[in-house]
């Protein structure tokens, strides 16, 4: 199974926590909002993958990154690319250099934890993001039957 990483930018203003989100603008998942990441190259480790797509979807550099989920994808509809399945490792970073910024694959832009656009994002975002915004550790398992619709889902804490 092909693994990817997701990648959120946390920070904490003098009002409110806010996470970075980005409007993919191509490729899988186009239109949705998401966290930065994408898949894990040969030779790489989770992590290695994590920063080398941060810099190269947002163009900053992260310093610490905090593993806080683990998340298996299953698409079951006809014709489903099998490249779709995967295990994406999820990632907290509160420390980067740089300032994000647009690129041909991404947008940017900066959320208060309780204005996440939970209805332009994936699905199984709503279900799980908030809990890892809120500081759990978790695993799941989602098998979409078409790009929108969860036909099984599965979520526990997470204690690797």
């Amino acid at each position: 199974m092909r693994k990817a990483t997701l990648c959120f930018l946390v920070r904490e203003t003098d009002t409110r926590p806010e996470v970075l989100l980005a409007m993919k603008k191509r490729g899988f998942g186009e239109g949705k909002w998401n966290g930065i990441g994408g898949k894990v190259d040969a030779g790489e480790t989770v992590e290695e993958a994590a920063r080398r797509e941060i810099a190269e979807e947002i163009s900053v550099e992260v310093g610490g990154l905090e593993k806080v989920g683990l998340l298996t994808f299953y698409f079951t509809a006809p014709g489903s690319d099998p490249e779709w399945n995967q295990e994406v490792y999820v990632f907290l970073a509160s420390s980067w250099k740089g300032e994000p910024e647009e690129s041909a694959e991404m947008k940017p832009q900066w959320y208060a934890y309780r204005e996440v656009p939970y209805e332009e994002m994936w699905a199984d975002d709503r279900l799980w993001l908030p809990r890892v915004l809120r500081g759990e550790r978790i695993k799941g398992v989602f098998t979409f039957s078409d790009a929108e619709t969860i036909v099984h889902q599965e979520i526990t804490l997470w204690d690797e």
